[in-house]
């Protein structure tokens, strides 16, 4: 009983298989997947370029709020306040939460901290480069 079970449900599933299964195909190889997929012709300079001054402006906003004073919302400090009062509280599993949410943010000042020199690097490039227009003559890496 439990065999002519088990091969029903092995024939049902053969039946609604997906039609890239009979072929061997995966879909992400198949011909119509393949046609979408178009390879980067170049490295996005010129889109990077316009979009340096709004990132600069977008990093120094974020580590102006997380090394803010008490008082601001997302500040470093604004959070620490919260974890030492779910800890008087005696809510530690806010407490950890929100512990874990410091060390993310305190991650994240750092990495913002180390990435706006590159950012100003790509700046002074995108200032001597045309900005990043496909200007070949005048290129330099």
């Amino acid at each position: 009983m439990t065999a002519a079970l088990a091969g029903l449900v092995l024939a049902a599933t053969a039946a609604t298989a997906p039609s890239y299964a009979a072929d061997g195909q995966s879909p992400a190889t198949s011909a119509p997947a393949a046609a979408h997929a178009k390879a980067p012709k170049d490295d996005g300079a010129k889109r990077l370029c316009h979009r340096v001054p709004r990132l600069e402006r977008r990093i120094d906003r974020r580590i102006t709020r997380f090394e803010g004073p008490v008082t601001r919302r997302g500040s470093i400090a604004f959070l620490e306040r919260r974890i030492d009062n779910a800890k008087k509280a005696h809510h530690t599993a806010i407490a950890t939460f929100l512990g874990d949410r410091l060390t993310a943010r305190k991650e994240m000042l750092t990495v913002l901290k180390k990435k706006k020199p590159d950012l100003k690097e790509v700046a002074a490039w995108c200032k001597a480069n045309n900005g990043g227009a496909k200007d070949t003559d005048k290129a330099t890496s």
